[in-house]
């Protein structure tokens, strides 16, 4: 007992560092993708890639065959997606915390496939994975 009143600041600053590494976890919400499964679905065929950034960040480099619709355009472009909700959707943003907001907006569409790309863009180049800097289809 007296060994716990003596460090009683060490033991908190302990319980308060190891939650802290804990709330990243807690707050991830939504169907997330590491990066080998989103390879492995778009190498499969029929997924949809959605990339939510701006056309600028667009432009400068996405995954292959990306549909680049920017977050704050979805709602009022959603219905040009509307014959591919029967395909899995998975949403990209520069480092995965935007994603969670297209995937509601789908998912309030009606798609029922949706997911997000665990760590966005910035994940798949720190990886050396390919991006095009082609023009959206």
């Amino acid at each position: 007992m007296k060994f716990i009143i003596d460090n009683i600041f060490l033991i908190a600053l302990a319980l308060v560092s190891g939650g802290a590494l804990l709330v990243p976890y807690l707050q991830q919400r939504g169907n997330k993708l590491t990066l080998l499964q989103a390879t492995q679905m778009i190498n499969q065929g029929k997924t949809l890639v959605l990339d939510v950034r701006d056309a600028d960040q667009f432009a400068a480099g996405h995954l292959r065959d990306a549909r680049n619709i920017p977050l704050k355009e979805l709602p009022q472009r959603i219905a040009e997606l509307d014959k591919l909700k029967g395909r899995p959707v998975i949403v990209v943003c520069q480092n995965g915390t935007q994603a969670m907001k297209a995937e509601a907006s789908l998912k309030k569409a009606g798609f029922t496939d949706v997911y997000g790309l665990n760590g966005g863009i910035a994940a798949w180049a720190g990886q050396g994975l390919p991006l095009t800097t082609k023009d959206a289809k």
